[in-house]
């Protein structure tokens, strides 16, 4: 009995206060229901265009320069005009891209590259995944309560729930946003127009180059007019080789954003800074220059992007960079917002069925069992608390599904009473005494009991395993009912009545 009461004491502590320690779902809390797909070919593209420019710019420097380089497409590139003396040096150079990529030959030095379809599809799979957490990353540091970011529907779609969101419009360009940072040398600019810019190159954009715009300040600039940059298109340095990024301040006290690099990149870009002093450098976030200063010393593993922020601006950057740019772009599918009102009330719905629920059991029990329907009555109550506190203990959400599986569990607890119940009144028809009918009626039960437990958490598990947001948030109550169930319908009812059978002379009234 101790037992029990130190279990009842530990669940009413454990869930008091219960506005403050029970987590609610977002059907229950209200907030932001996003449905995103993510566009799997942008990755495959830049792993086309990446092994495409390495191949073009291994050839230049082996004299081909008249070599061309062009893509065909997410996931192939062709490069034309190879001379035939150094085929040999294509074939080396092209050692690590063709475990990615076939190579088939063509006239004229014409050579195509397709990527093999067992990688495009991994390539997709993983693209997605490695979203699935970069959203993860980005929406816990935002402070949203127990998020959900999963898979659903085809394998290129991803649901976002936010419970208790209400900028959602922050929200929504906190997820979506690339954060791509490129750090990269600056060939020509800035000038006002894409034709001033390209007048010192006769024209024409060079094939290793390629031209961005960037924004004029607009604190300090009323037009706000867009600059011209022509920059290199292999990055010195990427947003990959970031260890860390938080919000600062530039020489101006303006808000901006400071970043340090890996080992491995703070080397590359020693070496590139310290060889280049005096050229400008171009800070590209997302194909967009925020800025591009002069590099006036030899700079290692920290550096700081200044722009036109506000302090949200460069805090929600800081975030992004943080949790590592997007392995490609998403498009909102479906958006829904619910409010915390519509939250409320589903859970007075909620609370209502099952409150009414438990009354309705209480006055069968009651009436068929008589006193023994009270021990069922405090079993169950028992049970539920139990349940909420386990919830809360592995930090659970509750939801409106799970409000259904709480009144499941109500349902359980009531069948397993009256299998112990019926059991103790065909051994007290057998002429056996109460005790002795009690402990035959408990033992002879279990196994059936637990046969059936067993059976519906096998098929909870299934629901956790395959299911998705409300289904999953029902198969985790369920999991937790069935375990306790098992323990407040045996332990605790069969504790109840030894202790009334402890009386002299004491009778069952079932």
């Amino acid at each position: 009995m101790l037992a029990i009461l130190a279990v009842v004491a530990l669940g009413a502590w454990a869930i008091y206060p219960p506005d403050k320690k029970v987590k609610l779902g977002l059907d229950l809390k209200g907030g932001v229901h996003l449905v995103l797909r993510v566009q799997t070919d942008d990755a495959l593209r830049l792993e086309t265009e990446t092994s495409m420019n390495r191949l073009r710019d291994e050839l230049v420097k082996n004299g081909a320069a008249g070599v061309t380089a062009t893509a065909l497409g997410p996931t192939a590139f062709q490069l034309a005009g190879v001379p035939a003396d150094l085929e040999g040096a294509l074939r080396q150079a092209a050692t690590e891209v063709e475990a990615t990529f076939n190579r088939e030959s063509g006239a004229a030095g014409t050579y195509t590259f397709r990527m093999k379809p067992n990688i495009a599809n991994q390539a997709r799979l993983e693209t997605v995944d490695q979203a699935i957490r970069t959203i993860e990353r980005r929406v816990n540091e935002l402070g949203v309560a127990e998020p959900i970011v999963a898979r659903q529907g085809g394998q290129d779609q991803i649901l976002v729930q936010l419970p208790g969101v209400d900028d959602v419009g922050r929200a929504k360009e906190l997820i979506k946003s690339t954060a791509l940072l490129e750090l990269k040398e600056v060939v020509q600019g800035p000038a006002g127009t894409r034709e001033q810019l390209l007048q010192a190159t006769g024209g024409t954009v060079p094939s290793d180059a390629e031209v961005l715009p960037g924004t004029v300040d607009r604190r300090t600039d009323a037009g706000g007019g867009v600059l011209y940059y022509l920059v290199k298109k292999t990055p010195v340095v990427s947003g990959r080789d970031l260890r860390n990024a938080k919000p600062s301040l530039d020489e101006n006290n303006r808000p901006a954003v400071s970043f340090s690099l890996k080992s491995d990149g703070a080397t590359r870009f020693g070496n590139w800074t310290g060889s280049n002093i005096g050229r400008y450098l171009a800070i590209v976030l997302d194909g967009r220059v925020e800025s591009a200063p002069v590099i006036e010393g030899r700079i290692t593993d920290d550096g700081r992007i200044a722009g036109s922020f506000t302090t949200e601006e460069a805090r929600d950057l800081a975030i992004k960079l943080r949790s590592g740019a997007l392995p490609a772009s998403l498009t909102y599918l479906e958006e829904r917002t619910v409010g915390p009102s519509l939250g409320a009330d589903s859970i007075r719905a909620g609370i209502t069925a099952s409150l009414t629920g438990l009354a309705l059991v209480t006055l069968f029990m009651v009436a068929y069992y008589k006193l023994s329907g009270v021990n069922a009555i405090v079993t169950m109550a028992i049970n539920l608390l139990v349940l909420l506190a386990l919830m809360v203990y592995f930090n659970a959400t509750m939801t409106l599904p799970g409000i259904a599986g709480f009144i499941l569990t109500i349902g359980m607890g009531v069948d397993s009473n009256v299998l112990i119940f019926e059991r103790i009144k065909e051994e007290l028809a057998s002429a056996k005494s109460a005790r002795a009918a009690v402990s035959a009626g408990f033992d002879r039960v279990f196994l059936t009991i637990l046969d059936t437990h067993v059976a519906s958490l096998i098929s909870a598990l299934f629901l956790l395993n395959f299911g998705t947001g409300p289904i999953r948030g029902f198969a985790v109550t369920l999991i937790i009912g069935l375990l306790t169930n098992v323990f407040t319908s045996v332990f605790v009812s069969r504790t109840l009545f030894e202790l009334l059978l402890s009386r002299k002379q004491a009778r069952v009234s079932i």
